[in-house]
């Protein structure tokens, strides 16, 4: 048993996790062409071609080949570095968030600064990373999390900072996100369920007076059209509801196998779903590849987050178990939240879906994710101490 234990916690590059991205990423660029397909292409024309033709589908295929760089430096960065400038990626990160807000003049959102040639970044995507890198440095050390006042003031001054300069920029999905990646890494971590479920009733609290002074200051935000036309469509004007009404129907017209790809006259061609190559993109998958290929979607994901907890589970170094259930975390509320807005069972968000939605910062943030996963697990332990199992290395027990 010994010597298996010790197989399964070997140092080593994750291929199957690094295939199952990948794979994943590559047909994100499939389906971000299907989204964007113009009818002034010839019926005839090559795949190649209709990625080519598209805009947006010839940008994501420009990241998806800077992505395997991204995966490649971060993979073989020092991982002592990253473990002792934790707090250095931390400060990096909120001061590009300070900048942005800053700098950018837009009304609304204001999420993305500018580089150059028409590209721009979005640095609250770069921050959820510097949050799972900062926690997993305090993880590191701190056996029972949330235990101490001190604790508590510790932990709300490092995370109430990029939560309240990214929900400042208007990203509250991006907040949201930040929040359940802390909840579920500070669950591995060792925090008492009763703490846990404290913070989770005060978190509940504080959104529902924040809604109750929308309704009561007659607020006309989208957030708030959003958040009532989920609750009861018919106390809002139907635009409201338009985008994720749209996105049920064009999903429900894919049928069992789908309509095929680059199809004139479907709805992604007609352009029925706004955003359909962005955060809508699941409603393009429903449509082009039906049930079966939305269901392979969705259980590509469920493989990737069951290797990663794999793979967290036979990590011996708590910095990068950590790690590995920060970048696991951020993946799943971001698969869950998406699918489940554009299926109509969870409010609309902005939330975009991992490696398949159109946006260079969202897939590079992706990536490098999985790079710090894979980073962890190449310099992970592969020594055993007699007599201490691999679940123990980590105060919440992990079932066999």
């Amino acid at each position: 048993m010994m010597v298996n234990e010790s197989r399964r916690s070997r140092a080593h590059f994750d291929m199957p996790l690094a295939l199952l991205v990948f794979g994943l990423a590559a047909f994100g660029v499939l389906c971000v062409s299907v989204a964007t397909f113009s009818t002034s292409s010839a019926p005839e024309d090559t795949l190649l071609n209709y990625i080519v033709a598209s805009y947006y589908g010839m940008r994501q295929a420009i990241f998806l080949i800077i992505a395997p760089v991204v995966v490649g430096v971060i993979t073989y960065f020092p991982y002592e570095f990253i473990r002792r400038r934790a707090t250095l990626f931390y400060f990096i990160a909120c001061g590009l968030l300070a900048i942005t807000l800053i700098t950018n003049r837009a009304q609304g959102v204001k999420a993305w600064t500018d580089l150059i040639w028409g590209y721009t970044i979005q640095p609250s995507e770069f921050v959820k990373l510097a949050c799972i890198i900062v926690v997993a440095k305090y993880l590191e050390t701190e056996t029972n999390p949330l235990s101490s006042l001190n604790s508590w003031m510790r932990l709300a001054i490092l995370m109430g900072f990029p939560w309240m300069l990214t929900l400042a920029q208007g990203e509250m999905g991006s907040v949201l996100v930040m929040i359940f990646i802390f909840g579920i890494m500070m669950y591995f971590g060792g925090a008492s369920l009763k703490v846990l479920g404290g913070a989770i009733a005060v978190g509940v609290i504080a959104i529902a007076l924040l809604y109750a002074y929308m309704v009561a200051t007659g607020s006309d935000s989208y957030r708030l059209e959003r958040i009532i036309s989920f609750v009861n469509p018919a106390l809002v004007d139907e635009s409201a509801s338009y985008q994720q009404t749209n996105s049920k129907i064009a999903i429900g017209s894919g049928g069992l196998w789908g309509r095929g790809t680059f199809v004139e006259g479907a709805f992604s061609q007609l352009d029925y779903v706004p955003e359909d190559w962005t955060d809508f993109i699941f409603a393009t998958i429903g449509e082009a590849f039906g049930f079966i290929g939305s269901g392979l979607v969705i259980l590509t994901y469920l493989l990737i987050i069951l290797r990663m907890l794999y793979l967290a589970r036979y990590t011996l170094d708590r910095f990068g178990q950590m790690i590995i259930i920060g970048v696991m975390s951020m993946l799943l509320f971001h698969v869950f939240e998406n699918v489940g807005m554009t299926v109509g069972l969870l409010p609309i968000t902005g939330i975009p879906l991992p490696f398949l939605s159109y946006g260079g910062s969202n897939l590079v943030t992706n990536m490098a994710g999985i790079g710090l996963v894979l980073n962890a697990v190449k310099n992970r332990s592969v020594t055993i101490m007699p007599g201490i199992a691999p679940q123990m290395m980590t105060t919440r027990k992990w079932s066999r």
